[in-house]
């Protein structure tokens, strides 16, 4: 099943999501329908809040970078906590699915060690660096009710208010299902 993707401005991207209990129900085919939904909006990672689900959970695939480091980092992570961010600080030019036709470079550190569930509830403590915790850590943020653009300077903030407001009201072109807050 393809969820609508949530669109800047809801709540619910604001908000620091829950953890997901081992019986959650369902929980394979959620994930399931997440990646068919990241996949027909043609992006490289999905958290649980941008289908509207406060869960602290989203999963990646970095096949569509077509970098070496990236191209099988398929993975889903539950409950994430990143232990440590490290290393030197790069800029790398971010989008999100929640903000679509917005784009800025986004200065995040390249090294983190992170601890999740995998889909089959193993605990895995593990290192990433690059694209892929580039990746994860955009990802991260939606869980702890962070969007790329909170990490943006407060002018860029300001020059982009009107564009951030239009997605909010559905007046943006997006070649994937959206719901928009305002719309309701």
């Amino acid at each position: 099943m393809i969820y609508p993707i949530i669109a800047y401005g809801d709540p619910i991207l604001k908000k620091k999501a829950s953890d997901i209990p081992k019986d959650y129900p369902n929980l394979q085919q959620l994930i399931a329908d997440m990646y068919e939904t990241m996949y027909n909006a043609h992006g490289v990672g999905l958290a649980a809040p941008q289908i509207g689900l406060s869960l602290r959970l989203f999963i990646t695939d970095g096949a569509p970078f077509e970098e070496e480091e990236v191209k099988d980092f398929k993975q889903v992570f539950i409950n994430a906590q990143i232990l440590e961010e490290d290393g030197e600080a790069w800029k790398f030019n971010e989008g999100c699915l929640s903000i679509p036709q917005v784009r800025e470079d986004i200065s995040r550190l390249e090294t983190i060690r992170i601890r999740y569930y995998d889909a089959e509830w193993n605990l895995k403590t593990e290192t990433f660096d690059g694209l892929a915790a580039r990746i994860i850590q955009h990802e991260y943020d939606h869980t702890e009710g962070i969007l790329f653009v909170d990490k943006i300077s407060p002018l860029r903030r300001r020059i982009l208010k009107n564009k951030l407001l239009d997605i909010s009201k559905g007046i943006v072109e997006a070649d994937y299902k959206m719901k928009f807050p305002s719309k309701r």
